[in-house]
């Protein structure tokens, strides 16, 4: 039995991805029971500080991207990360096939090891998940996590610290493009070890003349006080 193997996520087995797909379908977003442990989420708190996990550290302010760091984990994953990566991809994979029927677009493979060799033959080789921190004031311009030509359409995010006892502010922010209507705002609240799932660039909607494209966007309101932590699981890899 290997590390990844070993970890222990029995949430995440009695997940309603029935409730899941239809959060997804109305609102743009579905939240989870809380997946991590307490225990959990400090492991990966601590490993935020540790350099040699990471290949690449991005400071937001120097990038107008808003203001915190954001940190990308180097090969090989922690366990923890690996584990999440794979375990939550199969049944978002269904979720993604769905969507990719109704928007007739290219699907999806039923396990996450076939959809990193299909990133590897379009030169997309680079691990994307990633562990963030603000402190106080900080925050995140809304945007989409692009990161090559194969973008795989949903992601995960989870606090692991505990609202308003951590920190304060800080709510993930979600903006949906009408077409020919004024965007819509989405404010998502999650506790420790709860994830957030939802679109990376787009989502289908029915309208009137049947479904069509919406835009999504995504970012991270002010950080009052304390320090915010979240880890970010991104299904493709990246250039």
């Amino acid at each position: 039995m290997t590390a990844v193997d070993r970890i222990d996520l029995p949430a995440l087995e009695r997940l309603d991805w029935e409730r899941i797909g239809a959060a997804l379908d109305t609102e743009g977003f579905a939240m989870t029971e809380p997946l991590l442990s307490p225990e959990q989420c400090r492991e990966m708190i601590e490993v935020f500080d540790d350099d040699g996990a990471f290949r690449s550290t991005i400071d937001m302010a120097r990038l107008s991207f808003g203001q915190g760091r954001y940190r990308y984990f180097a090969d090989p994953l922690p366990p923890l990360v690996t584990a999440l990566r794979t375990r939550l991809y199969p049944p978002l994979a269904q979720l993604a096939n769905r969507w990719a029927g109704i928007l007739d677009e290219p699907t999806w493979p039923p396990e996450h090891a076939e959809l990193v060799e299909r990133c590897a033959e379009v030169g997309q080789h680079r691990p994307t998940p990633l562990v963030l921190r603000y402190g106080p004031t900080g925050y995140n311009c809304l945007h989409q996590d692009v990161y090559g030509d194969l973008t795989f359409p949903l992601q995960v995010l989870f606090m692991l610290n505990t609202p308003d006892v951590d920190f304060t502010g800080g709510e993930s922010v979600f903006v949906e493009q009408r077409p020919r209507q004024q965007s819509r705002p989405m404010v998502a609240r999650p506790g420790l070890g709860q994830a957030v799932i939802f679109p990376v660039r787009h989502r289908p909607k029915q309208g009137a003349r049947g479904y069509h494209r919406v835009q999504m966007r995504h970012g991270v309101s002010a950080v009052h006080s304390g320090d915010r932590h979240v880890l970010g699981v991104i299904f493709h890899n990246a250039r």
